[in-house]
């Protein structure tokens, strides 16, 4: 079989009551610190206040495992959430298929090695999702079965190898290619709400970028309630996506990629987060080696405290 392409890298610039109800339900699981608030696995976890420290990996060239090697002073995870970066989104002709190429599902067999160790210290392994050229993306699925059949395939990946949650990200979709659909309002929404129901109990980000997220920007509250978190998608900035639904302290204004924004800056928006009152930092490309300096500037900020690389 001919290997397909390896995820590109990212190169930037600067309620009704059952709404009510998925609202309280994704409040309990994922407010600030929850992740590690309890034993996981019969592993003692540190209790940790203050934002949700996310860590998106290149497994293309780095071993997920490495956010686990972060600790705050106190022996606390560093970080709350780490990304698989990234399985793809691929168009056989008829339908959208979810892909994974040799690094992905390296990362994904090797579970043992690269996902349970995180996830014994409190921390949640995600999957992110995005396109891969060939036409197919989150925001032209033709019809809400169409969505929900993807949604499928997403959610038996997510217990197949036991993870906490998916990332969406539309990005790299090329609409159009092959013969597929333009994007269309209603496609981000649907997979969304076919996800919620098909993983009810796990973490649906949304990296806010896109034809997906310009409809979020536009939709029914409702829909987006049933995310757990949106950030911004923009390194090197601060600004707030607009996700109607969403309530600050499930959202990160702040877009940081650990190897191009400066750390000065990096930490500023750390701070800004806090004094903001916004939930979420999102940061992006962790990669091998001991960066702790860096992940200092941020975690001073957030939670009072240095990071030690172990």
């Amino acid at each position: 079989m001919t290997k397909k392409p390896a995820a590109p890298r990212r190169h930037r610039t600067a309620f009704s009551a059952g709404v009510a109800a998925t609202a309280a339900v994704l409040a309990a699981l994922l407010a600030p610190g929850a992740a590690n608030a309890a034993p996981v696995n019969g592993n003692a976890v540190h209790a940790k206040h203050g934002p949700v420290n996310v860590a998106y990996v290149e497994v293309n060239d780095n071993e997920l495992a490495n956010v686990g090697r972060y600790t705050l002073d106190d022996g606390a995870p560093a970080f709350d959430v780490a990304v698989i970066f990234a399985a793809n989104i691929n168009y056989d002709g008829e339908k959208a298929q979810l892909y994974f190429n040799d690094q992905v599902q390296q990362t994904l067999d090797d579970a043992a090695m690269q996902i349970r160790p995180l996830q014994k210290k409190g921390i949640k392994v995600t999957l992110s999702i995005l396109g891969n050229h060939q036409g197919a993306g989150l925001a032209n699925f033709p019809t809400q079965q169409a969505a929900a059949d993807f949604a499928q395939q997403v959610a038996a990946a997510v217990h197949a190898y036991h993870l906490d949650g998916v990332d969406l990200d539309d990005e790299y979709s090329d609409y159009g290619v092959n013969g597929t659909p333009e994007p269309n309002a209603q496609s981000a929404g649907w997979l969304i709400s076919a996800l919620r129901k098909d993983l009810p109990n796990k973490i649906i980000s949304l990296y806010d970028i896109g034809p997906a997220g310009d409809s979020l920007a536009a939709a029914d509250p409702s829909v987006n309630a049933k995310l757990s978190y949106a950030w911004n998608p923009w390194y090197s900035s601060y600004e707030a996506p607009v996700v109607p639904g969403l309530p600050k302290s499930r959202i990160s204004p702040a877009a940081v990629d650990l190897q191009s924004t400066p750390v000065s800056l990096a930490s500023s928006f750390a701070a800004q987060t806090v004094s903001d009152g916004y939930g979420v930092f999102m940061t992006y490309d962790l990669r091998a080696g001991d960066e702790s300096a860096y992940v200092s500037a941020i975690t001073e900020k957030l939670y009072g405290q240095a990071s030690v690389y172990r």
